[in-house]
Order: C-alpha cells, then structure tokens, then sequence
C-alpha cells in the first residue's frame, strides 16, 4: 500500500505552504498511514482523486459499500470541523460520516453516487451571456437552495465548530498588514470589516453553517437529489451561507458571463431561502472579498472573480 500513494507536486506545494512543518511531516508518514487505516477499517482504498489539500480517494468497506477515505494535516483540525458539521447534519442535506479519527487526521464518508457537480450545470459558454446558460445557471441555484433549506438547523447543545464571527479578524489582520491598496483596495476591505460585523450583530437566527457550500461542493446522489460534502462548518447567521456561491465554479478565472449571474442569483437565492435581498448582497459582498483576503494570506498575488462580484454587488450595499 505505501508504495501506491503518489504525492503530486501541487498537492506537495498546498500541503507544505498551509502547515509548513507539520505538513512536511504528515507527507512524510501519508502512505504507512493510509496502509494502516486500510488495514484497521477493513477498507480496499482506489486511486485518489485529484487532490487539493487532503488525501481524498474512493474506498470499499468489509460488507462490499462504498465509501470515500479522507485524511488531512491533524493538527490544522479542519477535518475534525468537517466531521463536527457532518455529525450536525446527520445526513440530511449532506453525506453521512461514517467514521473519524480525530488524532490521525481521518474521515471516513459516504460516496454520493453518481456525484457530478452542480458546476457541471454551469457550462463556459464565452461570448454574449445567452438563455442557455441562464436556464443552467438557475438550475444551479435551485440545487444550492435545496440542500441549504436541509442543511440549516440550530446547532446542537454543546455544538464545538466555531463561530462565523471570528473570521472578521482576516479583515483586521490584512489591513494592519497591507496600509494601502497595494493588493486589494483598502476601501473595499474596510467596507467589508465593518459590515461584517454589523451583519453578525444583527443576525436574528443561528444556525450550522456549511462555510462553503458552492457548486463543486453539491453534488448528485441516489438517496437525495443533491448531497454536500467538505463543509467547513461554522455557526451564524443563515445569510452567510451565499458567499461562495456568487463567485463560483472556478472562482480564479475572470469571466464577465458569470459575473453577469450574480444579480439573478441573488434574486433566487433570497427568494428560496426567505431572506431579505438587501442582506443577501451585503453577505455577497462581505464573504466576497473575505474571499480574497484569505488568497492574500495564502500568498495570491493577484485577484480572482471573487472582487469582480464584490465591485458588481458594491453599488446595491444598503
């Protein structure tokens, strides 16, 4: 088993760049660790799938079922948020966990079968904005707004995953960084730092955010239509849950058609979900360049769709 984990470079370059040491270190260990958890969950483990910043690859349970293995860094804990938001959901709106091992790293998922994306729905159709990719687009949102009706519940007593107001220290932390608008317009973040927090303080509702709930993250299922996977789980308010969706599928590439979807989106969104469109636009906006400053912090140089939406969505802020 060990000599069948491949480390691709990029995966290589993701993993060191987030969790330096750490990450060096669990690259290190991934395939001995892997063997074992094939070995201790009585798993036949397939080729990985095209990986990001986990180990993610279909898998096989002793009575014949299928599954999908999981494994991260242990000490960034964000599988352990995952699995937290999974065991909230208990399957409903998104797959079940199956199992979790917190100290190494491991989850253990259902597969949604047959697991194409909701961005397969949104085709890139250069050129003029046509209705083709209107009706796709709506279809696309149709989906984000069923599994967000059945992913949002109150958080259970005792809930551990954090709260979506401790991401307004992003904002506080890029602009005592970045004094001018030598990467993202200041503006644009001051803007954002204190509606963000005006939002959480005027939240009438709390529930368990998925955290990023976009198109490559919905995907189809036999036991529901549509399934979530990789949430990143929070708890706040319900309006929240839109930010990745306006700036997706494939948010760094600059594309004016897309772009183009956002007012229709908001529109449908706020209709599905029964939120009020000024708050819609003002989470756009705010997770928006949230976005973009987290990319900054990742060392991006340059910026994606994510601030073309944030600017498209700046005129209508109430």
């Amino acid at each position: 088993m060990s000599s069948d984990v491949a480390i691709p470079p990029v995966f290589r370059q993701n993993v060191v760049g987030n969790w330096g040491d750490d990450g060096r270190r669990w690259l290190v260990e991934l395939p001995s660790r892997v063997a074992a958890i094939a070995r201790d969950w009585e798993l036949t483990v397939g080729d990985p799938y095209p990986l990001s910043f986990n180990w993610v690859a279909p898998a096989r349970r002793a009575d014949g079922s299928a599954a999908v293995l999981k494994l991260g860094v242990p000490s960034s804990g964000h599988l352990a948020d995952e699995a937290n938001a999974l065991e909230a959901y208990a399957g409903q709106g998104a797959v079940r966990l199956l199992a979790r091992d917190d100290d190494r790293g491991v989850l253990l998922l259902e597969r949604a079968t047959p697991g194409s994306p909701a961005s397969d729905l949104v085709p890139h159709l250069p050129g003029r904005l046509g209705g083709t990719l209107r009706a796709s687009d709506e279809a696309a949102t149709a989906a984000f707004v069923k599994v967000t009706r059945r992913l949002h519940r109150p958080p259970p007593l005792g809930c551990p995953l954090p709260e979506l107001a401790d991401r307004g220290g992003s904002f506080v932390a890029h602009l005592r960084a970045y004094p001018d608008d030598r990467v993202l317009p200041r503006r644009l973040v001051e803007r954002a730092s204190r509606l963000f927090d005006e939002l959480v303080a005027s939240a009438t509702d709390r529930v368990v955010l998925h955290g990023d709930l976009h198109h490559d993250n919905i995907l189809r299922a036999d036991r529901e239509p549509w399934l979530a996977i990789d949430p990143h789980g929070a708890v706040g308010d319900p309006g929240a849950e839109v930010g990745p969706l306006f700036c997706n599928p494939d948010p760094s590439r600059r594309d004016d058609n897309l772009v183009a979807l956002v007012p229709a989106r908001v529109e449908q969104v706020a209709d599905g979900l029964g939120l009020p469109i000024d708050r819609v636009v003002a989470w756009g906006f705010v997770l928006c360049v949230l976005s973009e400053v987290w990319d900054v912090e990742g060392g991006a140089t340059t910026t994606g769709r994510a601030l073309d939406v944030a600017l498209t969505l700046l005129p209508r802020l109430p």
